[in-house]
């Protein structure tokens, strides 16, 4: 693990972020950023071993920022006799995978599956539907597709597919997570130059098992519009720890996202000390992210969207954007007008929220803002990486010393800026369109 000698990481981390902040606009005084710092170095640190869901240390970070928020003066959510937000994640892990296509075994690296079926006997057309996969199809789209279908499904995938293969198989030979089992299908792939079947017998069996998750969610009650909810939040989630040996083996995730996860509390700070919120004010850490979003999506349960005017989810935040020090850009700009309505309040400042500079990257979908999108909320990322330059991106190396703080400084308070209208109740963002939001698939 990396140490650094004589001087702790947040004295060091401080005293850097102070020499930088000469740097940082004259308006900028809305964000403490003794508080910022500690909180980053704290959520990034090796103590947390990298903040693995269903790990030890993840529960050390929520006991961590439920502190912070009760210090705050945040309540829970309503019905919640905690900042903890518990609910249980379904892991259905593969046992085994055998099949014979036309009388011919098929080898296992030419086998994989995405199933929520705890056991497969498939033994003729019947029992599936079946997709063929040629050549100079587009794979990725084909399987796409069959997953939002659900169902049970065979794929015969050409050669010509055989790396790109050989990685899907290897994802779902991770296992699959789910919120709820409320859908049985499953995908079975089969690496051949077949496109017919004359005879199949496909066995396959998986392990069900269930863990807990928890999100931490505090509140601000609103002083007038207390029905109407302003949504900050972040992940707190990330990778955890290689195996031990020599070197760093830590994936801190400080950029991804202790940044956002420092953020929303900082801001959680920020309003508290006003104490003149018009709408309620919620602020959610939100786990599992890394694993397929499925804290935000229970969590999306327990809140009525409609009440809900905005997300502003805060991804990755730590380093400077290619729009220069301190500015950040927003996934979907195009989906709702929330991002016009945040420049109004910024251009008197002499900057603005930039639109996704990597629409190619799909990352509208890639982050929690999703789950609440899908139900209409105006819900959008809000990030300042630079995703195609980022040698650090879920790499051991996104530690402390990776960021730019005094840029993460400047996009905390350009936030508490563009969304100050949001927090008093003078602005409401038009609402996304739930029939051009792709929906969750239902197998994997």
């Amino acid at each position: 693990m990396k140490k650094i000698i004589n001087k702790s990481p947040l004295t060091i981390a401080l005293s850097l972020s102070l020499s930088l902040l000469a740097n940082v606009n004259a308006y900028a005084n809305n964000i403490s950023l003794e508080s910022m710092t500690k909180d980053i170095t704290y959520l990034a640190s090796d103590e947390l071993n990298g903040r693995a869901n269903f790990s030890a240390e993840i529960d050390v970070a929520a006991d961590y920022i439920s502190q912070r928020f009760q210090e705050i003066g945040l309540v829970p959510l309503a019905g919640e006799k905690s900042f903890k937000q518990n609910f249980i994640i379904t892991n259905i892990a593969p046992l085994g995978l055998t099949a014979t296509l036309n009388n011919i075994s098929i080898s296992p690296e030419h086998l994989g599956m995405a199933s929520t079926i705890e056991t497969i006997n498939w033994q003729s057309e019947k029992d599936f539907s079946t997709s063929v996969i040629g050549k100079d199809d587009d794979m990725r789209a084909i399987l796409s597709s069959i997953n939002q279908q659900g169902g049970k499904h065979l794929v015969l995938i050409n050669s010509a597919h055989a790396k790109r293969f050989a990685g899907y198989s290897r994802y779902f030979a991770r296992g699959l997570n789910k919120l709820t089992l409320d859908h049985q299908g499953a995908i079975v792939m089969i690496l051949t130059d077949e496109t017919s079947i004359k005879s199949i017998q496909v066995n396959a069996s998986t392990k069900i098992s269930e863990q807990t998750l928890t999100n931490v969610v505090g509140v601000l009650p609103g002083q007038k519009q207390k029905d109407q909810v302003v949504l900050y939040s972040a992940h707190y989630d990330h990778l955890g720890a290689g195996p031990n040996g020599e070197g760093d083996v830590i994936y801190n995730g400080a950029d991804d996202d202790a940044s956002g996860t420092t953020a929303i509390i900082n801001l959680a700070q920020y309003y508290a000390k006003q104490g003149n919120n018009a709408r309620s004010l919620m602020f959610s850490a939100f786990s599992a992210e890394e694993i397929g979003g499925f804290g935000s999506r229970y969590f999306s349960q327990q809140v009525n969207p409609d009440d809900v005017v905005a997300m502003v989810n805060i991804e990755m935040i730590g380093k400077p954007s290619k729009f220069g020090a301190g500015n950040l850009w927003m996934t979907g700009m195009e989906r709702s007008n929330l991002g016009a309505l945040l420049n109004e309040s910024l251009q008197k400042q002499g900057t603005k929220i930039h639109q996704d500079p990597y629409p190619a990257q799909n990352l509208f979908y890639r982050s929690d803002n999703a789950t609440l999108a899908r139900l209409g909320v105006p819900a959008h990322s809000f990030s300042s990486t630079q995703l195609d330059k980022d040698k650090h991106y879920h790499q051991v190396s996104d530690d402390l010393a990776s960021l730019d703080l005094a840029s993460m400084h400047q996009v905390i308070e350009n936030l508490s800026i563009a969304t100050q209208g949001l927090v008093d109740g003078e602005i409401t963002p038009t609402r996304v369109d739930v029939n051009k939001v792709k929906g969750h698939g239902k197998i994997y």
